[in-house]
């Protein structure tokens, strides 16, 4: 157990870098195209795909312990790629503040708690569902472990594609609009899933439509953030922000287990396949 809560520790050093890409994009980027920078950054949470695609073939053909080599490889050759290329905006300053008050500052924005509790529900549900829809697409459907996997990584892909043309929507109608749209969607698709309906094609688009609606919302939560925070906390914002999307994910998948392992199994349970 200390070893996992080690390299835990270590990966959450590793995820602060998205917190501090964030404003480092914005920087470079005039306001009007932050939300479409920020939403091609946010790209790099397809990742999640990624691992679906390759760890399991990783761990069969070289143990238990090649994806974590895997990913400390690639973490270096980031480092080192960052360091010797990644530059700062020439309009960028870095703030007199200490790091105490430029938390302060950051929790009293209001943005920092609207968009704490809007990424919670995209980001977050984006996180919940690429942990559950496995378990779900097994007991729901009786798929097979790899058939869920590969539909799961297929909602990882439409939700980070969604997730740049989130960010130029919220640039073009708005960064409010814009997650009302994806949030309208998501309770929609939600509504319908509620009823189990049957695989294909129903239960298919409502997967499909849920995972547009997630990645649209987590696009436009940080061209939110990016168009109404002021740019001397957007780092500090983008903190909270991450941190509000990471318990976002971590609580449902928790609350539909507990749902799932309270429910009696039904004999109808596979009918609607």
């Amino acid at each position: 157990m200390p070893r996992w809560l080690l390299g835990g520790f270590f990966l959450g050093i590793a995820g602060t870098t998205f917190a501090i890409g964030v404003p480092f994009v914005n920087s470079w980027f005039p306001p009007a195209k932050r939300g479409m920078a920020t939403g091609l950054y946010g790209v790099g949470m397809g990742g999640t795909a990624i691992s679906a695609f390759t760890t399991v073939p990783l761990v069969d053909a070289a143990g238990d312990s090649a994806p974590f080599i895997v990913t400390a490889i690639a973490l270096v050759l980031y480092a080192v790629l960052a360091w010797l290329f990644m530059h700062d905006a020439p309009t960028w300053k870095p703030s007199g503040k200490s790091m105490l008050s430029q938390t302060l500052l950051a929790m009293r924005q209001k943005v920092t708690w609207q968009a704490c509790y809007l990424y919670a529900l995209s980001f977050g549900g984006y996180v919940a569902f690429s942990v559950f829809l496995p378990t779900m697409l097994k007991n729901w459907y009786g798929l097979t472990t790899a058939d869920a996997s590969f539909r799961m990584a297929g909602f990882v892909i439409v939700a980070v594609i969604m997730r740049p043309l989130g960010g130029t929507l919220s640039d073009r109608i708005g960064a409010v609009r814009t997650p009302l749209i994806s949030y309208v969607a998501v309770a929609l698709a939600a509504l319908m899933l509620a009823f189990q309906p049957a695989l294909m094609p129903l239960g298919t688009i409502d997967f499909i439509v849920m995972a547009a609606g997630l990645g649209l919302g987590s696009g436009a939560v940080f061209a939110l953030v990016a168009q109404s925070a002021d740019p001397s906390v957007v780092g500090s914002v983008t903190g909270f922000v991450g941190a509000a999307g990471g318990l976002g994910g971590f609580v449902p998948p928790l609350v539909m287990a507990a749902i799932h392992a309270g429910a009696a199994p039904t004999p109808s349970g596979s009918s609607c396949r």
